[in-house]
């Protein structure tokens, strides 16, 4: 139990020690995937086959991991890792077989990029499916009587950010198969942000981090920030810098009114 504890808190601040570095290194290089995509980054493979393989930890690992829980039995522990399955369900299997059908338009995804977004996956799939079943205290004192509510504030946030993402994500996709390169993306959410598919999946982290009330919950949050907001910007500066006038000057990059 002293050596599953140890790694666990280890697993823990590594979550914390690499979001400032992961921040700090896309604010000056971003990813070279999809708008960004360029050579020199080593082998490529099919943009579906990558996003299935890199997030697939999320759904295979963590059903491993739960069974051997502390809070395997409990019902509360399955309900509350029900968010995290179904965002990482659509994220490994249906958003694939979407991009799929457009693969014409898609661009290789390098390798070393999904290695990498696999490494992460691992880590942070270990520690949220540890946590829900075996290390939180779902009957204690003050957690017992706060649980409920917190799931279903954060459940509310999560599933906003979630309806938002996916929305966005069908919109952009849909762009692609009209053909004719890059277009602006207009209507609903894009009115506001360039990316909106960017703000809902920090939303539903946000709320993640509202429902489990934990370290593990608030550091997924955090490296979420860490990883998008950048690339937002970075997204951002592109269609202003390749659509010019066409552009709106009012969006932001991620956060509506704010960035």
């Amino acid at each position: 139990m002293a050596m599953d504890q140890a790694f666990f808190n280890n697993c823990l601040l590594t979550l914390y020690l690499i979001a400032p570095p992961t921040f700090i290194s896309l604010r000056f290089l971003q990813a070279p995937y999809g708008k960004h995509h360029r050579p020199g980054w080593g082998p490529t493979m099919s943009p579906p086959l990558a996003w299935f393989l890199m997030e697939s930890p999320t759904l295979w690992l963590t059903l491993l991991i739960f069974p051997f829980g502390h809070n395997f039995r409990n019902p509360k522990s399955h309900i509350l890792i029900s968010p995290f399955l179904f965002h990482y369900f659509h994220r490994s299997c249906i958003y694939p077989l979407r991009l799929h059908r457009n693969k014409t338009q898609l661009t290789g995804f390098p390798v070393t990029v999904a290695l990498m977004a696999f490494g992460f996956n691992l880590l942070n799939s270990y520690l949220q499916a540890r946590w829900v079943s075996h290390y939180k205290d779902y009957d204690g004192e003050s957690d017992g009587r706060l649980f409920w509510w917190r799931f279903l504030i954060g459940s509310v946030i999560f599933f906003c950010g979630m309806w938002v993402n996916i929305w966005s994500d069908k919109v952009l996709v849909g762009l692609k198969k009209q053909g004719g390169g890059y277009k602006v993306p207009r209507g609903g959410w894009f009115e506001l942000v360039s990316c909106p598919n960017y703000f809902g999946e920090i939303l539903e982290w946000f709320g993640w981090a509202v429902m489990t009330w934990s370290w593990v919950g608030l550091g997924f949050f955090l490296y979420t920030c860490a990883n998008l907001v950048p690339r937002a910007l970075a997204h951002h500066k592109w269609y202003l810098e390749k659509f010019g006038e066409d552009y709106p000057k009012h969006r932001k990059a991620v956060i509506p009114f704010l960035y």
